[in-house]
Protein backbone atom coordinates (compact mmCIF):
# COMPACT_ATOMS: atom_id res chain seq x y z
CA UNK A 1 0.00 0.00 0.00
CA UNK A 2 2.78 2.56 1.13
CA UNK A 3 4.87 1.90 -2.59
CA UNK A 4 1.56 2.32 -4.39
CA UNK A 5 0.57 5.72 -2.79
CA UNK A 6 4.23 6.94 -3.12
CA UNK A 7 3.75 5.65 -6.99
CA UNK A 8 0.79 7.91 -6.85
CA UNK A 9 2.39 10.56 -5.74
CA UNK A 10 5.16 10.45 -8.08
CA UNK A 11 2.43 10.35 -10.89
CA UNK A 12 0.54 13.45 -9.52
CA UNK A 13 3.77 15.61 -9.63
CA UNK A 14 4.97 13.92 -13.43
CA UNK A 15 1.82 15.06 -14.85
CA UNK A 16 1.98 18.82 -13.10
CA UNK A 17 5.47 18.94 -14.75
CA UNK A 18 4.59 17.60 -17.99
CA UNK A 19 1.23 19.59 -17.96
CA UNK A 20 3.16 22.61 -16.88
CA UNK A 21 5.29 22.18 -19.88
CA UNK A 22 2.70 21.92 -22.69
CA UNK A 23 1.16 25.13 -20.94
CA UNK A 24 3.85 26.92 -21.47
CA UNK A 25 4.76 25.98 -24.87
CA UNK A 26 1.34 27.14 -25.82
CA UNK A 27 1.56 30.68 -24.22
CA UNK A 28 4.80 31.61 -25.47
CA UNK A 29 5.27 29.73 -28.93
CA UNK A 30 1.53 30.24 -30.25
CA UNK A 31 -0.46 32.96 -28.05
CA UNK A 32 2.09 34.97 -27.38
CA UNK A 33 3.70 35.37 -31.34
CA UNK A 34 0.18 36.36 -32.23
CA UNK A 35 -0.78 38.67 -29.86
CA UNK A 36 -3.69 36.16 -28.89
CA UNK A 37 -5.16 36.60 -24.86
CA UNK A 38 -6.91 33.74 -23.74
CA UNK A 39 -7.63 35.08 -20.13
CA UNK A 40 -6.06 33.88 -16.93
CA UNK A 41 -2.47 35.46 -15.73
CA UNK A 42 -0.97 34.09 -18.89
CA UNK A 43 -3.03 36.39 -21.08
CA UNK A 44 -2.22 39.32 -18.22
CA UNK A 45 1.24 38.45 -18.51
CA UNK A 46 1.10 38.92 -22.70
CA UNK A 47 -1.00 42.10 -22.57
CA UNK A 48 1.76 43.77 -19.68
CA UNK A 49 4.60 42.58 -22.17
CA UNK A 50 2.61 44.13 -24.89
CA UNK A 51 2.77 47.71 -23.08
CA UNK A 52 6.29 47.58 -21.56
CA UNK A 53 8.12 47.17 -25.36
CA UNK A 54 8.63 50.87 -25.28
CA UNK A 55 10.24 50.63 -21.96
CA UNK A 56 11.89 47.26 -21.64
CA UNK A 57 13.78 46.08 -24.83
CA UNK A 58 11.23 42.95 -25.84
CA UNK A 59 8.85 43.66 -22.65
CA UNK A 60 8.81 42.25 -19.80
CA UNK A 61 9.33 38.57 -19.80
CA UNK A 62 6.00 36.46 -19.69
CA UNK A 63 7.26 34.29 -16.38
CA UNK A 64 8.00 37.29 -14.53
CA UNK A 65 4.41 38.73 -14.79
CA UNK A 66 2.82 35.39 -14.02
CA UNK A 67 4.98 35.05 -10.87
CA UNK A 68 4.76 38.50 -9.51
CA UNK A 69 0.67 37.93 -9.71
CA UNK A 70 0.67 35.34 -8.22
CA UNK A 71 3.24 35.93 -4.88
CA UNK A 72 0.44 38.39 -3.53
CA UNK A 73 -2.37 35.56 -4.03
CA UNK A 74 -0.31 32.92 -2.44
CA UNK A 75 0.21 34.84 0.69
CA UNK A 76 -2.99 35.93 0.95
CA UNK A 77 -4.17 31.78 0.37
CA UNK A 78 -1.52 30.57 3.27
CA UNK A 79 -2.55 33.21 5.74
CA UNK A 80 -6.42 32.07 4.94
CA UNK A 81 -6.24 28.75 4.47
CA UNK A 82 -2.26 27.74 5.84
CA UNK A 83 0.16 26.10 3.37
CA UNK A 84 -1.89 23.15 2.48
CA UNK A 85 -4.19 25.52 0.81
CA UNK A 86 -1.85 26.85 -1.52
CA UNK A 87 0.30 23.56 -1.84
CA UNK A 88 -0.30 21.65 -5.01
CA UNK A 89 -1.09 25.53 -7.01
CA UNK A 90 2.37 26.66 -5.41
CA UNK A 91 4.20 23.76 -7.52
CA UNK A 92 1.85 24.02 -10.48
CA UNK A 93 2.98 27.61 -10.62
CA UNK A 94 6.41 27.40 -9.80
CA UNK A 95 6.71 24.81 -12.72
CA UNK A 96 5.52 26.61 -14.99
CA UNK A 97 6.93 30.22 -14.30
CA UNK A 98 9.70 27.85 -14.66
CA UNK A 99 9.08 26.75 -17.84
CA UNK A 100 7.84 29.95 -19.44
CA UNK A 101 11.44 31.27 -18.39
CA UNK A 102 13.91 28.68 -19.88
CA UNK A 103 11.79 27.02 -22.89
CA UNK A 104 12.82 28.84 -26.03
CA UNK A 105 9.89 30.33 -27.96
CA UNK A 106 9.23 29.21 -32.00
CA UNK A 107 6.54 30.56 -34.10
CA UNK A 108 4.70 27.45 -34.38
CA UNK A 109 1.21 29.12 -36.28
CA UNK A 110 3.37 31.60 -37.89
CA UNK A 111 0.59 34.46 -39.19
CA UNK A 112 -2.17 31.67 -39.23
CA UNK A 113 -5.04 32.63 -36.11
CA UNK A 114 -7.13 29.89 -37.15
CA UNK A 115 -4.02 27.51 -36.83
CA UNK A 116 -2.72 29.55 -34.04
CA UNK A 117 -6.42 28.94 -31.83
CA UNK A 118 -6.48 25.36 -33.19
CA UNK A 119 -3.32 23.97 -31.80
CA UNK A 120 -2.75 26.86 -29.27
CA UNK A 121 -5.74 25.56 -27.70
CA UNK A 122 -5.04 21.37 -28.04
CA UNK A 123 -1.30 21.97 -26.43
CA UNK A 124 -3.19 24.42 -23.59
CA UNK A 125 -5.97 21.83 -22.96
CA UNK A 126 -3.65 18.89 -22.78
CA UNK A 127 -1.51 20.58 -20.47
CA UNK A 128 -4.13 21.42 -18.29
CA UNK A 129 -5.69 18.70 -18.31
CA UNK A 130 -2.48 16.79 -17.05
CA UNK A 131 -2.41 19.18 -14.46
CA UNK A 132 -6.02 18.71 -13.12
CA UNK A 133 -5.49 14.52 -13.04
CA UNK A 134 -2.02 15.82 -11.39
CA UNK A 135 -4.78 17.11 -8.55
CA UNK A 136 -2.91 20.29 -8.83
CA UNK A 137 -3.45 23.74 -10.89
CA UNK A 138 -1.42 26.58 -11.71
CA UNK A 139 -3.02 29.47 -9.33
CA UNK A 140 -4.27 32.53 -11.66
CA UNK A 141 -7.33 33.35 -11.73
CA UNK A 142 -8.65 30.36 -10.10
CA UNK A 143 -6.90 31.20 -6.87
CA UNK A 144 -8.13 34.67 -7.43
CA UNK A 145 -11.71 33.07 -8.14
CA UNK A 146 -11.57 31.28 -4.59
CA UNK A 147 -10.12 34.14 -2.79
CA UNK A 148 -12.58 36.48 -4.35
CA UNK A 149 -15.52 34.08 -3.64
CA UNK A 150 -14.98 33.83 0.50
CA UNK A 151 -16.00 37.73 0.39
CA UNK A 152 -18.66 37.46 -2.71
CA UNK A 153 -20.53 34.53 -1.50
CA UNK A 154 -23.44 35.08 -3.48
CA UNK A 155 -21.39 34.21 -6.74
CA UNK A 156 -19.67 30.36 -7.75
CA UNK A 157 -16.08 30.53 -7.93
CA UNK A 158 -16.36 29.52 -11.39
CA UNK A 159 -18.95 32.66 -11.89
CA UNK A 160 -15.67 34.98 -11.03
CA UNK A 161 -13.42 33.25 -13.15
CA UNK A 162 -15.56 33.34 -16.02
CA UNK A 163 -15.57 37.51 -15.11
CA UNK A 164 -12.21 37.56 -14.40
CA UNK A 165 -11.37 35.86 -17.91
CA UNK A 166 -14.19 37.42 -19.75
CA UNK A 167 -12.29 41.30 -18.74
CA UNK A 168 -9.02 39.80 -19.68
CA UNK A 169 -10.07 38.78 -23.47
CA UNK A 170 -11.96 41.94 -23.76
CA UNK A 171 -8.69 44.30 -22.86
CA UNK A 172 -6.66 42.06 -25.70
CA UNK A 173 -9.50 42.76 -28.16
CA UNK A 174 -8.73 46.27 -27.28
CA UNK A 175 -5.23 46.09 -27.79
CA UNK A 176 -4.51 43.63 -30.30
CA UNK A 177 -8.10 44.43 -31.94
CA UNK A 178 -11.57 42.13 -32.47
CA UNK A 179 -10.46 39.50 -35.22
CA UNK A 180 -7.43 37.70 -32.33
CA UNK A 181 -10.08 38.11 -29.70
CA UNK A 182 -12.95 36.57 -31.66
CA UNK A 183 -10.01 33.85 -32.59
CA UNK A 184 -9.21 33.74 -28.61
CA UNK A 185 -12.34 32.11 -28.02
CA UNK A 186 -12.19 29.15 -30.34
CA UNK A 187 -9.18 28.52 -27.90
CA UNK A 188 -10.55 29.28 -25.00
CA UNK A 189 -13.36 26.81 -26.55
CA UNK A 190 -10.83 23.69 -27.06
CA UNK A 191 -8.95 24.45 -24.24
CA UNK A 192 -12.19 23.67 -21.99
CA UNK A 193 -13.33 20.60 -24.34
CA UNK A 194 -9.83 18.90 -24.01
CA UNK A 195 -8.56 19.70 -20.54
CA UNK A 196 -12.44 18.79 -19.85
CA UNK A 197 -12.56 15.54 -21.84
CA UNK A 198 -9.21 14.47 -20.46
CA UNK A 199 -10.62 14.50 -16.69
CA UNK A 200 -13.94 13.08 -17.27
CA UNK A 201 -13.28 10.91 -20.75
CA UNK A 202 -11.26 8.22 -18.72
CA UNK A 203 -13.76 8.28 -16.13
CA UNK A 204 -17.13 8.00 -18.73
CA UNK A 205 -19.07 4.71 -18.76
CA UNK A 206 -22.58 4.17 -20.19
CA UNK A 207 -25.99 3.10 -18.26
CA UNK A 208 -28.51 1.48 -20.13
CA UNK A 209 -32.26 1.01 -18.76
CA UNK A 210 -33.44 -1.96 -20.73
CA UNK A 211 -37.67 -2.68 -21.12
CA UNK A 212 -38.35 -6.30 -22.26
CA UNK A 213 -40.56 -9.01 -22.09
CA UNK A 214 -37.48 -11.20 -21.65
CA UNK A 215 -35.53 -9.95 -18.65
CA UNK A 216 -34.36 -13.16 -17.23
CA UNK A 217 -32.68 -14.01 -20.60
CA UNK A 218 -30.98 -10.72 -20.90
CA UNK A 219 -29.65 -10.17 -17.75
CA UNK A 220 -28.23 -13.88 -17.87
CA UNK A 221 -26.76 -12.74 -21.01
CA UNK A 222 -25.17 -9.59 -20.34
CA UNK A 223 -23.77 -11.54 -16.58
CA UNK A 224 -21.80 -14.14 -18.57
CA UNK A 225 -21.13 -12.35 -22.05
CA UNK A 226 -20.28 -9.22 -20.62
CA UNK A 227 -19.27 -9.88 -16.95
CA UNK A 228 -21.70 -7.02 -16.30
CA UNK A 229 -23.80 -6.73 -12.79
CA UNK A 230 -27.42 -5.69 -14.18
CA UNK A 231 -30.14 -4.42 -11.40
CA UNK A 232 -34.25 -5.46 -11.68
CA UNK A 233 -36.43 -2.72 -10.73
CA UNK A 234 -40.18 -3.45 -10.47
CA UNK A 235 -41.98 -1.18 -12.89
CA UNK A 236 -45.94 -0.63 -13.99
CA UNK A 237 -46.89 -0.03 -18.10
CA UNK A 238 -49.25 3.05 -17.69
CA UNK A 239 -50.92 2.39 -21.39
CA UNK A 240 -51.26 -1.54 -20.88
CA UNK A 241 -51.64 -1.59 -16.93
CA UNK A 242 -48.74 -4.71 -16.66
CA UNK A 243 -45.91 -5.10 -14.07
CA UNK A 244 -42.39 -5.13 -16.04
CA UNK A 245 -39.36 -5.79 -14.70
CA UNK A 246 -36.95 -3.08 -15.87
CA UNK A 247 -33.77 -4.02 -15.71
CA UNK A 248 -30.31 -1.29 -15.41
CA UNK A 249 -26.93 -1.82 -15.95
CA UNK A 250 -23.64 0.36 -16.44
CA UNK A 251 -20.96 -0.90 -18.88
CA UNK A 252 -17.91 0.47 -20.58
CA UNK A 253 -17.98 2.65 -23.62
CA UNK A 254 -16.69 0.35 -25.58
CA UNK A 255 -19.07 -2.59 -24.48
CA UNK A 256 -22.02 -0.37 -25.52
CA UNK A 257 -22.55 -1.61 -29.04
CA UNK A 258 -22.42 -5.64 -27.71
CA UNK A 259 -24.86 -4.64 -24.99
CA UNK A 260 -27.28 -3.26 -27.88
CA UNK A 261 -26.91 -6.09 -29.49
CA UNK A 262 -27.26 -8.90 -27.19
CA UNK A 263 -30.28 -7.43 -26.42
CA UNK A 264 -32.02 -7.06 -30.18
CA UNK A 265 -30.63 -10.73 -30.95
CA UNK A 266 -32.65 -11.83 -27.62
CA UNK A 267 -35.82 -9.03 -27.97
CA UNK A 268 -35.61 -7.17 -31.27
CA UNK A 269 -39.13 -5.29 -29.50
CA UNK A 270 -37.10 -4.21 -26.61
CA UNK A 271 -36.51 -0.67 -25.35
CA UNK A 272 -33.13 0.09 -24.75
CA UNK A 273 -32.66 4.06 -23.45
CA UNK A 274 -28.53 4.72 -23.54
CA UNK A 275 -26.86 7.49 -21.60
CA UNK A 276 -23.68 8.92 -19.99
CA UNK A 277 -22.12 8.55 -16.92
CA UNK A 278 -19.45 10.73 -15.42
CA UNK A 279 -17.77 8.24 -13.46
CA UNK A 280 -18.67 4.95 -11.43
CA UNK A 281 -16.86 3.88 -8.32
CA UNK A 282 -16.56 -0.11 -8.04
CA UNK A 283 -15.57 -2.96 -9.02
CA UNK A 284 -15.15 -3.25 -12.86
CA UNK A 285 -14.65 0.43 -12.76
CA UNK A 286 -12.87 2.58 -10.79
CA UNK A 287 -11.38 1.06 -7.73
CA UNK A 288 -11.86 2.66 -4.61
CA UNK A 289 -8.37 2.58 -2.35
Amino acid sequence: MLANNKKIWYLDYLMIIVGTALMSVAVNSVFDQCGMVTGGFSGIAILVKEWTEGVVPGGIPLWITNMSLNIPLFLIGMKIGGFGFVKRALVGEVCLSFWLAVLPAFDLAGNDLLLAAVYGGLIQGVGIGLVFLGRGTTGGTDMMAALLQLKLRHYSIAQIMQFIDGAVVLVGMWVFGVQKALYAIIAVYLVTKVSDGMIEGLKFSKQAYIITDKPSEISREIMEKLDRGVTGIHGKGMYSSQDKLLLYCVVGRKEIVALKELVDDIDPNAFVIVSDVREVLGEGFIERK
